[in-house]
């Protein structure tokens, strides 16, 4: 099946890779503390880590680069080290977020605990919308200081 520009369609055919565009591997994010930061997405979020990335025993960990998988082995997220970084302003525009995570869901109770989890491994509430009925939301900062928001989708 081909599209508008003639290239093939590889939701249609089911092939991965064919379409002529490239795809997105995992979203990398910067931080002074690569395992930390990985430790409260891996926890949060439910990953694992990439075979080789696991934290080692026993020895100090100085790994600059490490990457979380799903169940599956898909790559998700990735954490570079980088020597210094400055926190968002966010919401003033002083130091702009540049990019977040949206994670959603189902319903308001999970919303709830999810905010506990959230908050007992690290993150910092930023901003409670909850009294939205439409989309009740919060917003976070991880532990490097990225928002990212959990919200009832």
């Amino acid at each position: 099946m081909t599209g508008q520009s003639g290239e093939r369609d590889s939701q249609v055919t089911g092939e991965a890779g064919t379409s002529g565009h490239p795809e997105l591997l995992h979203t990398v994010i910067d931080t002074t503390e690569p395992r930390k930061l990985a430790e409260f997405y891996r926890r949060l979020l439910g990953y694992v880590y990439r075979p080789g990335d696991e934290p080692s025993t026993g020895k100090v960990d100085e790994k600059d680069w490490l990457v979380l998988t799903d169940s599956l082995g898909h790559r998700k997220l990735a954490f570079q080290k980088v020597e210094h970084l400055e926190p968002t302003t966010w919401p003033t525009t002083d130091v702009p977020m540049q990019m977040h995570l949206d994670l959603t869901v189902p319903n308001r109770t999970m919303l709830e605990r999810q905010r506990q989890r959230a908050e007992d491994l690290g993150a910092e509430l930023l901003v409670d919308r909850t009294d939205d009925e439409d989309e009740p939301i919060y917003v976070f900062a991880d532990p490097s200081g990225h928002p990212f928001c959990i919200f009832v989708a």
